[in-house]
């Protein structure tokens, strides 16, 4: 299962990060800032942290202990990425070079609590005790 989910979320931040360069899923806020779907601020380099977080999800998938730890690794440094996020507040920088809102911090609020749930939570069925 953890394979799967791990194949699944590594295209979903595939096409995240690049529909984040594709002009007709970008926009630009009142801010000056570009917003994909009109909610989410991302930049260039957030959009290459979706990729990034997307192919080594991908590589992961080969396997149930890979795709285990990719959910911890991942699921820990969403947990700071939001836990700064909520705490610069909307209209900031995550570590300077991230912009983040409210939706994005929301976003990342959920994208943790699935991943360590992944990562930590979920045992196979033939595990549990």
């Amino acid at each position: 299962m953890l394979k799967k989910a791990a194949l699944v979320w590594g295209i979903l931040f595939l096409v995240i990060g690049i529909a984040g360069f594709v002009p007709g899923f970008t926009s630009t806020d009142s801010m000056g800032m570009k917003t994909l779907l009109g909610l989410f601020m991302v930049n260039g380099v957030h959009n290459m942290v979706h990729l990034l977080t997307g192919a080594a999800s991908l590589v992961s998938s080969k396997s149930e202990k890979w795709s285990r730890m990719y959910f911890q690794l991942f699921g820990i440094v969403y947990a700071l990425v939001t836990l700064i996020g909520f705490f610069i507040g909307t209209g900031h920088y995550v570590l300077g070079i991230i912009p983040v809102n409210t939706a994005d911090n929301f976003l990342h609020l959920g994208i943790t609590l699935v991943t360590l749930y992944l990562g930590f939570g979920y045992m196979p069925k033939q595990s549990r005790g």
